[in-house]
């Protein structure tokens, strides 16, 4: 992966009050040092930034934790200050679905090709379109990345729609470190119970293959895909 540090821009401009300047150091400053950008965009007005950064510190934390971060800094160039919105999240295409969301073109924050894994297939690329234009009207329950071989990332996700049948979606995403590339699969549950039950058996090393499904229809809403829900959290991931 090429190492790119981040250049926040944000010479000449301070917090807009003391409350930004603390969260800016909780969440981004107290680890710059560790972040890698894998996409990045700047508006030619200088009033937003976005940012899809690698957080190397993760990596020496909690087993499992998403080690993306999302980051929208927006500045008024009059008073030169700055405010920032962020959110940690697991995968490539949920990060830029969120910084979609805020107003930054689809076109604008693509990762280059390499950074995290070329998509092995059409299917992986078709999936990870779908999750960047639609967010998914989906809210994220939890997820779990292992950075030991193999390097998988599996994340849960709950209809917003209570109509819609399978309301319950598990993606797995898989790199192949001798390629250097990934797959994203996407199955459907009708229950969390069976989701968990797949969820648990997969983690424990059991080879059960994902329910693969069609798509939910579109609903026309902006992208959520980065919403948290607290109750109800499945195991990360057995034994942890």
């Amino acid at each position: 992966m090429a190492q790119d540090t981040p250049d926040f821009r944000l010479d000449g401009y301070k917090a807009v009050n003391d409350s930004v300047d603390e969260q800016f150091w909780q969440h981004i400053g107290i680890d710059e040092d560790q972040l890698t950008v894998l996409a990045k965009h700047h508006t030619s007005d200088g009033r937003h930034s976005y940012f899809v950064l690698h957080n190397g510190a993760v990596t020496w934390g909690i087993p499992g934790d998403a080690q993306l971060v999302a980051l929208h800094l927006r500045r008024d160039t009059a008073t030169r200050t700055f405010r920032f919105d962020h959110a940690t999240l697991p995968l490539p295409a949920m990060a830029q679905s969120w910084l979609m969301a805020r107003g930054c073109s689809e076109d604008k924050i693509l990762l280059p090709e390499g950074l995290g894994g070329t998509p092995a297939d059409d299917a992986t690329r078709a999936l990870e379109e779908r999750l960047r234009g639609d967010g998914d009207h989906f809210a994220l329950l939890t997820s779990y990345t292992n950075d030991d071989a193999p390097l998988q990332t599996t994340v849960l996700l709950r209809a917003l729609d209570e109509r819609v049948p399978l309301p319950f979606r598990v993606l797995l995403e898989e790199v192949d470190t001798d390629t250097w590339t990934r797959t994203l699969r996407e199955g459907g549950f009708a229950t969390f119970e069976a989701a968990t039950t797949w969820w648990e058996a997969h983690w424990s090393g059991q080879d059960v293959p994902l329910p693969t499904t069609a798509p939910p229809a579109r609903q026309g809403t902006r992208p959520v895909a980065a919403a948290r829900v607290v109750s109800s959290e499945p195991p990360r991931r057995p034994g942890r």
